[in-house]
């Protein structure tokens, strides 16, 4: 990510629209575990290289989407093959049982995290 001159946050956020399509900004931080402060300078940096955009919401004036721009969609097609192979190649030494197991016991952390 470093040679993209991007950062983790960055990353995650622009994967989410990615993958997910236009989320109110308000939830991103909930997410992708960033507090809202947070969520507001990452999508303020994106915007400004073109890789966001805010969308008010036609129904509520306090709701504001972000989505991701054909920029930012080129720029994680571009990005996403190596990330994906390196995460792949991280877990290979697992086996699927393994990661199978790894997954449930970091949802069941996570759900308790969200009641503390």
């Amino acid at each position: 990510m470093q040679q993209y001159n991007i950062n983790l946050n960055e990353f995650a956020v622009l994967e989410l629209l990615y993958h997910k399509g236009e989320q109110p900004i308000q939830r991103i931080g909930d997410k992708i575990l960033i507090t809202s402060g947070s969520i507001t300078y990452i999508v303020d940096k994106l915007e400004k290289r073109g890789f966001v955009e805010r969308i008010a919401c036609p129904t509520d004036r306090r709701v504001t989407f972000t989505a991701i721009t054909k920029a930012g969609h080129a720029f994680i097609e571009t990005i996403f093959p190596q990330h994906e192979q390196l995460v792949a190649e991280m877990f290979s030494p697992l086996s699927d049982v393994e990661k199978d197991t790894m997954i449930d016991l970091i949802k069941k952390v996570g759900y308790h995290s969200k009641n503390l």
